[in-house]
């Protein structure tokens, strides 16, 4: 099946991906499940061979060619077992590779809003149990179409020649255990979409206390946490047990339901062998029409337990569908170059109505630097993430002529963006910068001013740095951060408070060399801090939805609020400090 065909978000797309291994699935499946006759056969022929020695109709040597011939089927039988068993695990790996990718690319693709949506623990849950829940229950469903299926037929057309009319009296039973399964069904998806739920809100309560532990510990809250932690625990537990209780005792009872049938054949079965019943049995045959029954009774438990795995993967397939709808990365790409940004009118509102900001022109050649400031909870970063195509907005913003409403200016390469966390890998400070591409990485920490901090490091640019950066300062996180999007340079580059940690001496000096190193992109630097803004070429001021735009000494001029802010930092006027 070629990935053009391949639906990711149907589960026979998945069987049909897999067909070669499938195949040898298939065939080693039949002659395994059809050669485990051979067990009931050889186990009457030997039962009947034993009374002939002992009658004196047969001799040793007879019973040691059975006892061989029964070996060697056996071993083929088995190697058959071995060959199936390891490909249906290939292709229960195969699958659970595939989705995790189509998950991945499905999480990587998706704002952050749309992340924010469910929390990371559910996320988690989704990404890992769920998926492999659903594989399982393929791989499950795999093997007992042979190890079940197949062999339940074999059984019964075995049972149907010995002996037709038992065979159907007592093979009533099995059926009845398949009905109960199913009406199970609901139970089963209950207890289990519970336990994930549960399971998810265990895995963002564990990620809240490992992300704040230092400020639960600072004003005290550590018990309350832990408190809440524990009950989020036992609620995990009870969900859990509920869910397992369901799903492993059911087992039992629908063996006993399968087994039931025996009783007829102890009574019919008995006649039988003393000539008074519907057919006529010797002892080998009433042996083998038990053993073969009992392997039946087993083996439709099993096929009894599948409904409720095949169930238990239905759960998990729901909660994962939505994600799992393979994107194109490279149908809709398109290479991007130095061109004028063209923002005309451009609003954002939140769903409620509230107005963040509104009526934001400009135009921007490459080269240009472009300060975006305001009060406190103003919508600086909002508008930073407008560009990113995170938010919906009114008005139009052009990239060369081309509307970027609906595209992914993150994908296509048009927009490089620096938020306010940093979002550094646990990896060394190379990697962290040139992520994979060749380069120089100590010109990249010269620009950012952090060469000579990472050459006193332990293993120079070689260091691992802990997840987030955890190994860092905050100023290093930042430059670093800063070294790495300057590195993956794009046309438009948004910077969300980018020197919040650094002293102001640093500050100028990696602003004088942005200038140098991004002379082709437009650069956006949204920032409270102002002294900066004299030597950009373009201010947006924003406050209560509304936005002033101009150079820094016209915005001095006409917005008395920008210069109260700019005087007051600087010292030129009254304000704080």
């Amino acid at each position: 099946m070629s990935e053009k065909n391949f639906k990711s978000d149907r589960i026979l797309s998945y069987f049909k991906k897999e067909w070669l291994v499938l195949l040898i699935v298939t065939v080693s499946g039949l002659i395994y499940n059809i050669g485990l006759l051979a067990g009931p056969l050889f186990e009457g022929k030997m039962t009947g061979c034993l009374i002939d020695i002992l009658n004196g109709n047969k001799q040793f040597a007879d019973m040691l060619t059975l006892v061989l011939l029964y070996i060697l089927i056996t071993a083929a039988v088995q190697s058959s077992r071995y060959i199936k068993r390891f490909y249906v695990r290939r292709f229960a790996n195969n699958v659970n590779k595939r989705m995790k990718e189509i998950l991945y690319v499905s999480l990587v693709h998706k704002s952050r809003p749309q992340l924010h949506e469910e929390s990371a623990g559910t996320i988690l849950t989704k990404a890992i149990l769920d998926v492999d829940d659903c594989v399982e229950g393929m791989r499950k469903f795999t093997t007992e179409i042979f190890d079940t299926g197949v062999a339940l037929l074999a059984y019964a057309c075995m049972l149907l020649f010995y002996d037709w009319k038992l065979a159907l009296l007592c093979m009533i039973f099995p059926p009845v255990s398949y009905i109960m399964a199913e009406k199970m069904k609901f139970i089963i998806q209950t207890s289990g979409a519970k336990y994930k739920e549960q399971s998810g809100a265990l895995s963002t309560a564990t990620l809240d206390i490992a992300s704040n532990a230092i400020t639960y510990r600072v004003f005290g809250r550590e018990q309350q946490r832990r408190d809440a932690y524990e009950e989020s625990l036992t609620a995990y537990e009870k969900s859990a047990v509920k869910a397992n209780i369901w799903n492993t005792s059911l087992t039992s009872v629908y063996r006993v339901i399968s087994m039931a049938g025996v009783i007829f054949i102890l009574y019919f079965g008995g006649r039988n062998v003393l000539g008074t019943g519907w057919s006529a049995w010797s002892i080998a045959t009433f042996t083998t029409f038990v053993s073969c029954f009992t392997k039946l009774s087993v083996k439709s438990s099993s096929a009894a337990k599948l409904f409720n795995a095949v169930h238990k993967a239905q759960v998990s397939w729901k909660r994962i569908k939505p994600l799992m709808r393979m994107k194109n990365d490279d149908g809709d790409r398109k290479t991007y170059y130095a061109g004028e940004l063209e923002v005309s009118n451009m609003g954002f509102s939140y769903p409620d109505g509230k107005v963040i900001f509104d009526g934001v022109s400009f135009t921007a050649a490459p080269g240009e630097i472009i300060g975006i400031t305001g009060p406190v909870a103003c919508g600086k970063s909002t508008l930073g993430k407008v560009f990113l195509g995170e938010y919906p907005y009114r008005g139009s913003i052009k990239f060369s002529g081309e509307e970027m409403k609906g595209v992914d200016s993150t994908k296509n390469g048009i927009v490089a963006y620096l938020g306010h966390d940093c979002e550094l890998f646990d990896d060394t400070v190379r990697n962290n910068i040139l992520m994979g591409d060749d380069g120089d990485v100590n010109y990249y920490l010269k620009m950012v001013c952090l060469d000579k901090e990472v050459a006193l490091m332990e293993n120079g640019v070689d260091t691992l740095i802990g997840s987030s950066g955890v190994r860092l300062s905050g100023g290093q996180a930042q430059r670093l951060a800063l070294a790495r999007t300057i590195c993956h340079k794009k046309p438009v580059i948004i910077l969300d408070d980018p020197f919040s940690a650094l002293d102001k001496d640093t500050e100028k000096q990696i602003f004088k060399n942005l200038g140098e190193m991004v002379s082709d992109s437009i650069v956006m630097i949204i920032s409270h801090r102002l002294y900066l803004f004299p030597q950009m070429n373009k201010v947006i001021w924003l406050n209560d939805g509304k936005t002033e735009l101009g150079s820094h000494d016209e915005l001095i001029e006409k917005c008395s609020e920008y210069a109260l802010l700019y005087n007051g930092q600087n010292g030129g006027g009254t304000g704080e400090k």
